[in-house]
């Protein structure tokens, strides 16, 4: 599975921590049992289950989990990846195709622009000025998928700052917008892309008197002096909050954005 590790979190102080390496990455395991026999079948499903542990962080002051982007394998993704590992060993483009289909994602590469993510299998591709694609959850456009891309001087965006610092500008220009009434970080964090590739991710929280409270998850890079901007906005109000499943999804969606692979 092609995620990139380590994650890097920003709750302000100077201090870091790593997450584990790659899931499966460089793991392989070829069974001589026709059918396997039971211990083996049990075996898979506890490197499965270790391989997808849960990291506490505490990200400005309250307890956040954060996850490998695998995030909680279901009971029945795991025993459609103990077949595959029976058929094929493992492959990083099945279990990337596994959990996508657990989450209802599907790959999107818009290669003229250099760029790729998982997204909401079921959400529609809507045309909207500023954006390079967006994608709307059907009967709820304020549920979104949205990349941004321009032209700029630098070259990764660590010229521009921290992680931290970056959360920071992006909530004074939230708060500057006359619709928001409240804007607030939740998390910042650095990973490392394709080939290494600089890429920060947010989550932070705003209530707008255009559809109330969301949460919004954001990725960002700069490659090619372009950069690259992913927003996933949905709905999450106190009487409708976000579900943990779609929270799982719209993670996979934000962890998933990076540089598209060079033809």
């Amino acid at each position: 599975m092609n995620f990139q590790a380590p994650y890097k979190f920003s709750n302000g102080s100077s201090s870091k921590q790593k997450l584990p390496t790659r899931f499966l990455r460089d793991k392989k395991l070829i069974f001589d049992a026709d059918p396997p026999a039971q211990k083996d079948i049990d075996h898979s499903y506890h490197i499965l289950e270790q391989s997808a542990h849960v990291t506490q962080k505490h990200i400005l002051g309250s307890s956040h989990s954060c996850t490998s982007p695998l995030l909680y394998p279901s009971r029945r993704a795991l025993n459609v990846s103990v077949i595959s590992l029976f058929l094929y060993g493992f492959s990083p483009s099945i279990c990337e195709a596994v959990f996508a289909e657990e989450l209802e994602l599907e790959r999107y590469t818009d290669s003229k622009e250099g760029f790729t993510l998982l997204r909401p299998s079921s959400w529609v591709k809507v045309d909207k000025a500023g954006a390079t694609v967006l994608f709307e959850e059907e009967n709820k456009g304020s549920n979104n998928v949205g990349v941004v891309v321009n032209p700029v001087r630098l070259t990764s965006l660590g010229e521009f700052g921290t992680p931290q610092f970056v959360a920071d500008k992006l909530i004074q220009a939230e708060k500057r917008k006359e619709s928001t009434k409240d804007a607030a970080v939740v998390g910042a964090a650095e990973r490392s892309g394709k080939g290494g590739l600089q890429v920060y991710e947010f989550e932070y929280m705003v209530d707008s008197t255009r559809g109330g409270m969301k949460r919004v998850f954001s990725a960002a890079f700069v490659a090619s002096k372009k950069l690259y901007i992913l927003n996933v906005s949905h709905s999450d109000k106190p009487e409708s909050p976000l579900d943990s499943q779609r929270r799982k999804m719209l993670e996979q969606v934000l962890h998933s954005f990076d540089a598209a692979p060079s033809s």
